[in-house]
């Protein structure tokens, strides 16, 4: 960094029912070597008194209650708009059950100050229950064909080698868990979409930001992730992937392939349509009607 003051960067975690990880995260957050942050808690209507738990622990940090959980987006997008009214440069938003290393912010502020055509950067996240594994490098690239996405790294040694400028070159999003957002990249591509609830709502943002803004990954930027803490989906284990988990990443694939490549629907549906027999094979039953309910009734309300 120069010796003009680092920008200011506010760091948004969004809280449903799990004070137990964002007192973890907030901690992590506390030891960052980085010095002008601010911490901002948005709690999605919590029913185990998250919004007491937290403010014992941490009474000086700014915690905005909602009256309902308004979903990923919309909860995030609270976080975002109280930051740029209080002259965010950068905002961080993290996931909740996450533990970050104390350079993590640091490299990320680096990167986009010197690349200012960056309007989103990810970091290296690896699984907190494994540190060993690699969870994904940043983000990953989006099949529009097929409506699916791959993420970068995953499953990988956490010492393998890779070219993080090949990775940034093919990113079409960055990981919801850690996305660094510029201030401009706000104000010109807007706010997170909030038709998704949940999922797709940084691939959506991705593809909002092609031709406008650059994608980028800092190696260096290490990123501890529970994974699914809070509505029970990993993608270590698909047998324990939740219920909701599952309806939502189906639901919102439609929805995303409807809104930016319509033409694709036929084979999107085809691949929905597979997903049954993966059910099958995990004896996950009763997710069969669900998935039949989406395909027969993906209309024009609920694409929007």
């Amino acid at each position: 960094m120069s010796s003009t003051p680092a920008p200011r960067v506010f760091i948004v975690l969004l809280n449903w029912n799990g004070w137990e990880d964002t007192v973890e995260c907030i901690a992590s957050l506390q030891k960052l070597h980085y010095e002008n942050r601010k911490i901002i808690v948005v709690d999605n209507a919590s029913q185990d008194d998250s919004v007491e738990k937290i403010h014992q622990r941490f009474p000086h940090i700014k915690l905005i209650e909602n009256e309902k959980n308004a979903g990923f987006s919309a909860g995030n997008n609270i976080g975002i708009k109280y930051a740029l009214k209080h002259n965010a440069e950068y905002v961080w938003l993290l996931n909740n059950d996450t533990v970050v290393d104390s350079r993590a912010l640091t490299p990320l502020v680096e990167k986009m100050e010197q690349q200012p055509e960056i309007g989103i950067c990810g970091s290296k996240l690896i699984y907190y229950d494994q540190p060993d594994t690699i969870q994904v490098l940043g983000g990953g690239s989006y099949n529009k064909w097929l409506g699916v996405p791959r993420n970068f790294g995953q499953h990988k040694p956490v010492d393998m080698d890779f070219d993080p400028q090949h990775i940034e070159e093919n990113l079409d999003f960055i990981i919801g868990a850690s996305m660094m957002v510029s201030r401009s990249f706000l104000e010109d591509v807007g706010l997170l979409c909030e038709d998704y609830f949940l999922y797709h709502e940084e691939i959506d943002w991705g593809l909002r930001a092609q031709k406008k803004y650059e994608l980028g990954f800092v190696p260096d930027s290490v990123v501890y992730h529970k994974e699914g803490q809070s509505i029970g989906a990993t993608n270590l284990d698909m047998n324990n992937k939740s219920r909701l988990s599952d309806y939502y990443g189906i639901k919102n694939r439609l929805k995303i392939s409807y809104k930016f490549h319509p033409w694709t629907l036929p084979l999107v549906y085809l691949t929905t349509l597979y997903s049954i027999f993966n059910r099958m094979k995990r004896n996950q039953w009763d997710r069969i009607p669900m998935i039949l309910k989406l395909f027969f009734t993906f209309n024009n309300n609920e694409r929007y």
